[in-house]
């Protein structure tokens, strides 16, 4: 059996029209490293990157030194919007000028909440969200009723799969002022229905903001035809922005100018240099910076994005199922009968990019594959990620990590 999926991977491999991908992204040289299967955490970093790192501080920064705020034909001010762009045109469905890259996911997420909840009408004090939730989320959401006297109200998550749109539609209602879900849950890969949970959201007078940390270059969306109105996500997973890479936040056309952000830095204002008393927001989605953009951050994200844009999302999606069925299909074979369970979806519908596994011993099991070359991550209580990004997993990565889970439990 081990033979046949191996030669099935290799069949796999040489077809993948992606395949010519995995060498533009920097070898693993210091290390021994079998298979990395973390991209859902963190990407793998791109040569571009590398080069464009090099040539920011040769010729961006070494050479213009300030002007390269102002001059040339991509000044630095430009860029949270000019790579705001090219993320909503190649990852999430959205026209220009509704997306911007400014700070951490923590502190978007923060910005367009509270924005949100400022702007709710008299009488709505409810924010929704779910008990499985990724931390961050949780924990903002938290500070925010205390700061503004809202009441939490939750969704009872399964871990094992997530938010369903009956579950909204049972607790939103003429007190929901704002629902914060993840579009793809972090523990279980669970892919909630975007657009139908959107529409139940609207059509009881909330706003909706969806995290797409796990989503974006992974998912295709359609953030405007959805009629979404506020979003959020890294670009350190499958955008292999680099660790720390800031954050993009997407506020839809509808929503600006109603929604004023809370954290009025001069970078945000209209004509900052001018340096005058008072905060007037600059016109559309610039309003929502705050203080000067992570230019040298930015570089690695824009390599990483234009990758995807090159790619396809449609394509980059295509694979990651076929990654993923794959890997179901080989826990049923070497690990459902050592009492492996899995805790992702079956219906590639319902299922991001991921998988996760789960036994007793897995945290120990989590070191030892470590030790061993092979990176997966790990989620307590019991459960090991998967985490097959498509333009660097293989399927013999998918391979040689099943069979060393199974080797490491028979």
């Amino acid at each position: 059996m081990s033979d046949a999926f191996e030669q099935r991977a290799i069949e796999l491999d040489a077809a993948d029209p992606l395949r010519q991908y995995l060498d533009e992204f920097v070898p693993a040289r210091d290390r021994a490293l079998t298979a990395y299967l973390d991209g859902n955490s963190l990407g793998r970093p791109t040569k571009a990157a590398a080069d464009g790192l090099a040539e920011l501080v040769s010729n961006g920064w070494g050479s213009d030194l300030i002007r390269g705020w102002t001059d040339g034909d991509s000044p630095w001010m430009q860029w949270p919007e000019t790579v705001g762009d090219l993320i909503g045109r190649a990852c999430l469905g959205a026209a220009d000028g509704q997306t911007v890259v400014a700070d951490s996911t923590t502190v978007m997420l923060y910005k367009l909440a509270r924005a949100a909840v400022d702007a709710a009408p008299e009488g709505r004090a409810e924010i929704v969200l779910d008990t499985d939730n990724f931390p961050t989320d949780r924990y903002v959401l938290e500070g925010i009723s205390r700061e503004r006297g809202f009441e939490l109200r939750w969704i009872d998550a399964d871990p094992d799969t997530g938010v369903t749109v009956d579950q909204v539609r049972e607790v939103v209602g003429e007190r929901t002022a704002l629902v914060v879900l993840s579009h793809v849950a972090y523990r279980s890969a669970w892919l909630a229905d975007m657009p139908a949970i959107t529409q139940v959201v609207k059509d009881a007078g909330a706003v909706m903001l969806w995290d797409l940390c796990h989503s974006a270059g992974v998912v295709p969306m359609q953030l405007d035809e959805w009629g979404v109105d506020l979003a959020v996500g890294c670009s350190y997973k499958y955008l292999n922005g680099g660790p720390g890479a800031p954050a993009f936040g997407y506020v839809a056309r509808h929503q600006q100018g109603r929604l004023h952000q809370p954290v009025q830095g001069w970078m945000g204002r209209a004509e900052p240099f001018e340096m005058a008393p008072g905060y007037q927001p600059a016109p559309g989605i610039r309003s929502f910076v705050s203080g000067t953009p992570p230019i040298v951050g930015m570089v690695p994200v824009r390599a990483g994005v234009e990758m995807v844009e090159r790619a396809g999302v449609d394509a980059i999606r295509t694979k990651s199922v076929r990654l993923t069925e794959f890997a179901i299909e080989l826990h049923d074979a070497w690990l459902a009968p050592l009492d492996v369970r899995l805790a992702t979806p079956r219906d590639p519908e319902r299922r991001g990019g991921h998988i996760t596994l789960c036994r007793s011993d897995f945290r120990q099991v989590y070191r030892k594959l470590w030790a061993d070359g092979v990176i997966p991550d790990f989620r307590s209580p019991d459960g090991i990620r998967v985490g097959l990004a498509p333009l660097t997993t293989t399927y013999a990565d998918v391979v040689t990590s099943m069979r060393m889970i199974r080797d490491q439990i028979s």
